[in-house]
């Protein structure tokens, strides 16, 4: 029988030399049984391929663990649910209309809700109208009540919050209490210039007594606490703290000195306190914008300066050159220089030319040096304008009358006028006549100071 073979098979024949049954490719072999056919591990091993292990079974994102907490939740909130909702639900149904009736006529005609208005009770200084009101609305033990009005009201928890809120905003006013609004001095109670504390106290506490008499402010009585620097810098920053943080005051009112100035201003700036009606008249309390929690309730040094220069050479006839100036070394003595400079710039077309100053050490009354200097002047010197403390002023005013009877004295209101004049009449009517204070008072046409 012979094979027939299709044009392309290149295959060998079967009558071909070489070409033996057993190895003859399987589809050129004779069909075999099931039994007979090569197993996939013999086509694997002819192959030379290496069966790959199964993947691992994954595990199931949800265990019996988890499962079990679920029910747990689930019989939780089935438990509440079936304990709450039916009693009430209960207790509703059964109300009685008559029982609710006769319990809303018990309660009070004073306890009607109201909705919330603004009163004065919210004002920044006014404690305890909300508190009181509050409290007002509160049911009396004896009256009956209906279930709903032992629910939390919201009206009352509204009253309570503005409450709690307007006693927060009061702790945070320092100073500030139900009772009294207090306000700290920063001034010299000892030293040399204790006679200007002790007169400034005086006056504050005068003041403050009127006003608590009429009632104070907004019901508080007005106090002052005070503290001793001795008109020295190095001791005015102890004295501001003392009186800020120790006797906790509102404000500062009537600090004295222009050298403590420096450090008082910028300590209660800091702090956002209020600095009110220092007694200096120094530039560093009038800057351009104003600070924020300054007020000044006097002029300037510089302008009681520059006014006396220029009474001393329109009114009195003297010239520019026959003027001369003590000053304090310090920023008060300089508030009163640039107040004369500022005169004779104007005098002379703008130039100030030399001008005779003399100088002392502040809290001392020391002046000999610069009596010494006024002896060496020429052309002598007709006016002073003292830019001085009232004890060294005096001193001065003492040893130079006798060499110069004709001398005008012009001093400043930072001097401190009362004083002045104490210490010269202890000295004889002579060292007190014709002495020139200049005062800060109010224009001739104010209504109020």
């Amino acid at each position: 029988m012979r094979h027939l073979r299709a044009p392309n098979d290149d295959r060998d024949s079967p009558s071909s030399s070489g070409y033996e049954e057993d190895r003859r490719p399987l589809h050129e072999q004779p069909w075999r049984d099931e039994y007979e056919r090569p197993t996939p591990d013999e086509f694997i091993s002819r192959l030379g391929v290496q069966e790959m292990p199964s993947p691992p079974r994954q595990r199931r994102s949800l265990g019996l663990v988890n499962i079990l907490g679920l029910l747990v939740v689930a019989a939780g909130v089935a438990g509440f649910a079936t304990t709450k909702f039916p009693a009430r639900w209960a207790g509703a149904i059964s109300a009685d209309s008559s029982k609710d009736l006769a319990a809303t006529a018990a309660v009070p005609p004073s306890l009607a809700r109201a909705p919330l208005t603004n009163s004065p009770a919210q004002d920044a200084l006014s404690t305890g109208t909300a508190a009181n009101a509050a409290a007002s609305l509160a049911p009396d033990s004896s009256t009956r009540l209906r279930e709903v009005d032992r629910l939390p009201n919201f009206d009352a928890r509204m009253a309570n919050a503005a409450a709690a809120t307007s006693a927060s905003a009061q702790t945070l006013v320092q100073g500030v209490t139900d009772s009294e609004i207090r306000f700290g001095m920063a001034a010299p109670f000892s030293g040399p210039a204790r006679e200007m504390g002790h007169q400034l106290k005086l006056g504050v506490d005068l003041a403050f007594a009127q006003a608590n008499e009429d009632g104070g402010v907004h019901g508080r009585q007005l106090k002052l606490y005070t503290a001793d620097d001795s008109y020295e810098p190095t001791r005015t920053l102890n004295a501001m703290k003392e009186l800020y943080e120790q006797h906790k005051v509102f404000g500062f009112v009537e600090n004295y000195g222009s050298p403590t100035a420096l450090i008082s201003v910028p300590y209660a700036l800091e702090r956002h306190t209020l600095y009110f009606g220092a007694f200096t008249g120094a530039p560093s309390l009038r800057h351009d914008p104003p600070d924020r929690y300054v007020f000044n309730y006097r002029a300037g040094y510089a302008e009681e300066a520059d006014a006396i220069v220029h009474y001393l050479v329109k009114g009195r006839r003297l010239r520019p050159q026959e003027i001369g100036v003590l000053t304090q070394q310090d920023a008060y003595g300089d508030a009163g220089w640039d107040g004369v400079s500022k005169a004779m710039r104007g005098l002379r077309g703008g130039n100030a030319g030399d001008i005779f100053r003399m100088s002392y050490n502040r809290n001392t009354v020391n002046v000999d040096e610069a009596i010494a200097q006024l002896r060496r002047q020429r052309p002598a010197i007709k006016a002073v304008v003292l830019v001085a403390t009232f004890r060294a002023a005096a001193k001065f005013i003492e040893k130079t009358r006798d060499l110069y009877p004709d001398m005008i004295y012009a001093t400043i209101s930072g001097v401190g006028s009362t004083g002045l004049a104490s210490e010269l009449m202890v000295l004889g009517p002579k060292y007190a006549d014709g002495i020139i204070c200049t005062q800060v008072t109010p224009g001739w046409t104010a209504t109020r100071p």
